[in-house]
Order: C-alpha cells, then sequence, then structure tokens
C-alpha cells in the first residue's frame, strides 16, 4: 500500500514509522521524507492503516495498491469499485491487486451496511443504467445447485455501526478478467445466494482499472485544480454524503 503522507522533518518520520512497525498485519515500512511516501507491506484493510497513520496527526491518502515491487507478478494490475449505487444511504470503496499470477487480494471499507453477515459477489456487466438491478446474473454462476462460482468472493461481517472492513484472497479470478463488470453486496450470505437464488442487492459499483504502486504521482487534480490534500476531504458525489475515512 502507497499511502501520500504530509510529513515535514525527521520527527514525522519516525512518529508514523514507530506506529506502524511491529503492528500484526504489517511486514515492513518504508518511508521517504522527500517524497512523502509511506510504503505499507501486510494484510490489514488498507483503510485500518490510513487510520493508523492519521492517529499521529498526519493526513495520509492512498496513492496506490500492489504486489511487493521485488517480486511483480507477470501482469500487474489494480482495480477499484466505488460501492455507491443502489442506496444512497451506503457507501464504500472496495480494491483490487494481482498480487501474483494465482492470487488476487480483495481490500474493501463500507458504511451504512445492515449488521451480519453479507455476501459479496462479481456480476457480469458494468452496466449501472438501473442501479444494481442491471448488472446482470452472478459471474461464472452455473445454476441454481452449482456450489463451485467465480464470482464469488466471500462473505463480509458488518459491525453493529454499519461498517465492514475486509482484506481476503482470492485464487479463482484475476483482476483483469473483473474490469468492466460490476461488485455487488447482497443482503445475504453467500451460501444462500448460491443455492436459493437469493438476490437482494444492498449496493453496487462497477470495477475499473486503477493505479498500481507507483503509478499515481499526483498532487494537484488537472480537473479542479484541489490538491491532494484539499481533495481528501471532499465527498465522494456532492453535499450531504457521509465523509467517511477510506
Amino acid at each position: 500500500m502507497e499511502f501520500a503522507v504530509n510529513m515535514t522533518c525527521e520527527g514525522c518520520v519516525k512518529t508514523v514509522r514507530s506506529t506502524l512497525e511491529g503492528v500484526e498485519g504489517i511486514k515492513s515500512v518504508k518511508i521517504n521524507l522527500e517524497n512523502e511516501q509511506v510504503i505499507v507491506e501486510g494484510n490489514l484493510p488498507s483503510s485500518r492503516v490510513k487510520d493508523m497513520i492519521e492517529a499521529t496527526g498526519k493526513l495520509a491518502v492512498l496513492k496506490g495498491y500492489g504486489s511487493n515491487a521485488e517480486t511483480p507478478p507477470k501482469q500487474t494490475a489494480a482495480a477499484v469499485a466505488m460501492m455507491e449505487a443502489g442506496n444512497t444511504n451506503i457507501k464504500g470503496v472496495v480494491r483490487f491487486v494481482q498480487t501474483d499470477e494465482d492470487t488476487c487480494v480483495v481490500d474493501g471499507t463500507v458504511d451504512g451496511l445492515p449488521p451480519g453477515k453479507h455476501g459479496l459477489f462479481i456480476h457480469q456487466c458494468g452496466d449501472l443504467s438501473d442501479g444494481c438491478r442491471s448488472c446482470g446474473d452472478i459471474f461464472g454462476k452455473m445454476g441454481p445447485l452449482t456450489r463451485q462460482v467465480a464470482g464469488a468472493m466471500g462473505d463480509i461481517v458488518v459491525h453493529p455501526d454499519g461498517r465492514s472492513e475486509f482484506h481476503m484472497v482470492n485464487k479463482n479470478l484475476k483482476v483483469w478478467d473483473m474490469i468492466g463488470r460490476s461488485m455487488i453486496i447482497h443482503e445475504e450470505d453467500t451460501e444462500a445466494c448460491i443455492q436459493n437464488k437469493l438476490e437482494n442487492r444492498l449496493v453496487c459499483g462497477i470495477i475499473a482499472r486503477s493505479p498500481g504502486l507507483f503509478e499515481n504521482s499526483k498532487k494537484i487534480c488537472a480537473c479542479d485544480g484541489v490538491t491532494l490534500w484539499d481533495e481528501r476531504n471532499v465527498p465522494i458525489a456532492g453535499e450531504g454524503r457521509s465523509k467517511s475515512k477510506m
């Protein structure tokens, strides 16, 4: 995970490093003060790492997500789905990265969901013209009795506050096969969705290519002139949207 962090001195570097190093789920931390860059290797959700950095009083923005630069897969890919269609009260971000030829890491934070367990699925179409209803069937689903479904990413657990933070590994799909399709969170768990064809779709988003590790050098947004740090505080779309820490 590559973060931009507004560090100004070696004291900042020391503070951020001491906060992250030794934490279970974090394997290594590399910090470049000149570039205001923090590289974290581990298996924690990116939102949790971001919160730990910001607990030091520094602003942090996730800029890229990818495999270890020393051992990249032959075909590197990263993608993101903004989970904002289908229900105006549910918002979130799900990221995907191909860490090697056989492993796709899925990392997400979603707010506003009903507490409990819900199935996370890739669907066939990236069509939101009719909300989540126009996204087609679950990708790779061969029938109501089929247990092995390519698009079944697994269950996520939502806490009583409506938030789910998850970090999972998928061995069935490649990122480049998912781009242009959609991701949907269902009301039911995975087993119920596959076996009983229950598809109450809570929220969805199109899966689009995103910057991988070291691929995003943006400091100022070209479309509106907003700086990286100011843009961090702008709601995803319009006034009134909750500013949850993604």
